[in-house]
């Protein structure tokens, strides 16, 4: 077969299900548990460490901003370097990097230590993120990457409530305890127990050119994917490639590269500022508004039941029908949700609309996470997933001041106006701009 011919996608997509992605499950949900657990450590301890070091309500308003801008650096270094070393490389890297800081937190003495540690490890966890949401694109069969996508971040989530449960019991028990949080959070190394069972991306290899690397990790898995199943279909014919190009910011040039970079940005960008608006924002709103403190955090607690609930509801939408109008409808549902949660104050209600949020919510991060790097071909998806991740990360570094400025200015529903706005914002651009990817995954040869 020549070079020039794309051959690993359609090789792949006739693979059933086997070990070898089952392992990349396991793999990839491990880290995800621990990037979901280690996204909330500084919020569960902050009140904490801030007793112990004076320090006051701004200093914990820094770090959290300054965390999502190193969300954004990582999200951008990661895309680049897979790229340049690899899907499975990358991964490995960054897996690795947001433990060691996480680790790291544990021995910070004050809270420009703390802010520190907290923005490397904040740059690892979105860098992991990214890395693992293209490699599952690249190495499941295109009729149900979007299910098993689903799947991993479903069990990931469950990170959210584990860590908080340990938290509760562990930050009480002394001054210090709180910082065996991070050291739980640094678990995520573990990872490496993976490793053997994973292999490279043959997309990524073939697509720099290295088609013998590539045909030797197709005949393993096709191997293994035999020696389980029996014999296999025969593979699509092969569609023509362009030459293999070493991925820059000059691709921006490329309409083709820098159109679906622009929509999801704004994808990103809504969903970043419409999520974290509403789950940090809606336990302090509640308390503002006369609900105690006690009953908020509870009933947003309630609420949380519904993000593990979300991702399987995805997963059994996600392939069957256009990702696309599924993200738009998923959005329409969290912005009408969202608004009527800040119109009530029934406790009942609060936690129906509340668990409504965190259901629809959970299950569009997962659409967004199969539909984001589709619309690339293997030579910028990486770098446009990171880059459009990235902004809409970076962006929730002023999310959080444009909410405080609302509420002051104009009052507790002018906030929910606000994120409810931004949910039907991302959604219709995507029902206007949005390219169709269902007919093109079911129907012909990827390109590289």
């Amino acid at each position: 077969m020549p070079h020039s011919a794309t051959n690993s996608a359609n090789r792949l997509d006739r693979l059933p299900i086997s070990k070898f992605h089952k392992t990349t499950i396991a793999a990839l949900a491990f880290a995800y548990f621990f990037e979901f657990a280690d996204i909330n450590t500084f919020a569960i301890t902050a009140p904490k460490v801030r007793v112990l070091w004076g320090s006051d309500v701004s200093h914990i308003a820094y770090v959290t901003s300054l965390s999502f801008v190193g969300m954004f650096l990582g999200s951008v270094v990661a895309g680049g370097l897979a790229d340049r070393l690899g899907r499975k490389r990358t991964l490995t890297l960054t897996t690795v990097w947001f433990s060691v800081w996480s680790l790291a937190t544990v021995f910070a003495w004050d809270m420009l230590s703390m802010g520190v540690f907290r923005v490397l490890t904040s740059a690892g966890l979105s860098a992991m993120t990214v890395v693992a949401v293209v490699y599952l694109n690249e190495v499941f069969p295109r009729a149900q990457r979007g299910k098993y996508q689903a799947y991993v971040i479903m069990i990931g989530i469950c990170g959210t409530p584990a860590t908080n449960l340990i938290a509760s019991l562990v930050v009480p028990l002394g001054e210090q305890t709180w910082r065996l949080v991070y050291l739980w959070g640094a678990l995520g190394v573990l990872f490496l127990l993976f490793l053997r069972g994973l292999a490279e991306s043959p997309q990524w290899l073939e697509a720099r050119g290295r088609h013998d690397e590539a045909e030797t990790v197709l005949r393993d898995l096709e191997a293994r994917a035999t020696a389980e199943h029996g014999e296999l279909p025969a593979a699509a014919e092969p569609v023509a490639a362009e030459p293999a190009a070493k991925p820059s910011l000059g691709m921006l040039k490329d309409k083709r590269f820098l159109f679906p970079t622009i929509l999801l940005s704004v994808l990103w960008i809504t969903q970043t500022i419409g999520f974290f608006g509403f789950s940090s924002w809606a336990p302090t709103l509640l308390a503002a508004e006369g609900v105690s403190v006690e009953d908020s955090i509870f009933f947003v607690a309630l609420t949380t039941v519904g993000a593990p609930l979300g991702s399987f509801l995805a997963a059994q939408v996600t392939d069957r029908f256009e990702r696309k109008w599924c993200l738009v409808v998923f959005g329409l549902i969290i912005a009408g949700s969202g608004l009527l949660y800040g119109l009530t104050f029934v406790p009942v209600m609060v936690v129906v609309f509340g668990f409504m949020v965190n259901l629809f919510e959970r299950g569009y991060t997962a659409l967004a996470y199969a539909y984001s790097p589709e619309l690339f071909d293997t030579r910028g998806r990486s770098l446009g997933t990171s880059i459009s991740y990235g902004i809409g990360r970076l962006s929730n570094a002023a999310g959080p001041l444009i909410i405080a400025a609302l509420y002051s200015g104009f009052g507790y529903m002018t906030v929910f106006y606000f994120i409810a706005g931004t949910w039907i914002v991302g959604a219709l651009a995507l029902a206007i701009f949005g390219p169709a990817t269902r007919k093109l995954r079911l129907q012909t040869p990827e390109p590289v």
